[in-house]
């Protein structure tokens, strides 16, 4: 799906204030509640929206020690990983990937024994063959998709908003 000026807008428009109503967008895009209203469910269908949960700051919520760890996992178990993984509740991210290594997540604890444990409890994943893990010290740069999304193609300009007022 390409986004054009209008989407671009109100995605930073919400990003910016995640709880605004479909008036108050329209007023700051500058354009019908309607378009928003059309705009918005478009958006959400096509699954460029995914959903409008709180951001959790995990360390603010206790969470404070986080990991990357990177995992072998024996030929063709992927599915057995995922399914395992699931069943860890520190795991809060993982992904395929190509490499030295098959599958990369990112964990959680409350404290480094917590870590130890949920380290532990992936190493028992059913097709994990070797872990690798990487403490977490300090975010550099927070999780964005902003200034990605305004790196694309030029926006349509059949599809183009009004400018802003």
């Amino acid at each position: 799906m390409r986004l054009d000026d209008l989407d671009l807008r109100l995605l930073a428009l919400l990003s910016e204030r995640p709880r605004i109503g479909d008036l108050e967008l329209s007023r700051l895009a500058g354009v019908a509640r309607g378009t928003v209203t059309s705009r918005l469910a478009r958006l959400v269908d096509a699954g460029v929206i995914r959903g409008y949960e709180p951001q959790v700051d995990l360390a603010a919520a206790g969470f404070a020690v986080h990991a990357f760890v990177s995992l072998q996992i024996a030929q063709g178990r992927l599915e057995d990983v995922r399914r395992g993984l699931e069943q860890v509740p520190e795991v809060i991210e993982a992904y395929a990937t190509t490499g030295d290594h098959d599958v990369f997540c990112k964990v959680a604890a409350r404290s480094h024994e917590g870590l130890q444990q949920a380290l532990l409890a992936v190493d028992t994943v059913d097709g994990v063959t070797r872990s690798n893990s990487i403490v977490v010290l300090s975010e550099v740069v927070a999780r964005r998709v902003l200034p990605l999304l305004h790196t694309g193609d030029p926006p349509d300009p059949a599809r183009a908003a009004p400018p802003t007022p």
